[in-house]
């Protein structure tokens, strides 16, 4: 894996930032965890590579507060241009 940072999938509307926070820590350092709220995924940067592997590794898959998990190495950041925000399709 070459990011630290992961998709999180399938998480209950409910879930909160410090529970997510709480469940990775078991797999080494979380540096900063982002919910999208009522969308049902967020994204939990790891400090380092290897434990983002650690953690996809350990919890894909895994039942967490009645969900399974999807686990995923989160995709780069899409730079938005000036056009984009404006609406525009020129």
């Amino acid at each position: 894996m070459q990011s630290n940072r992961l998709y999180v999938g399938n998480l209950k509307y409910s879930v909160t930032e410090g529970q997510l926070q709480e469940l990775f820590s078991e797999h080494g350092t979380v540096k900063d965890v982002t919910i999208l709220e009522s969308k049902g995924f967020g994204f939990v940067e790891m400090s380092d590579p290897s434990e983002a592997e650690k953690a996809k590794d350990a919890l894909n898959g895994k039942d967490f507060l009645g969900r399974t998990l999807r686990i995923d190495e989160a995709r780069p950041r899409k730079e938005r241009s000036s056009r984009d925000d404006m609406g525009g399709g020129y």
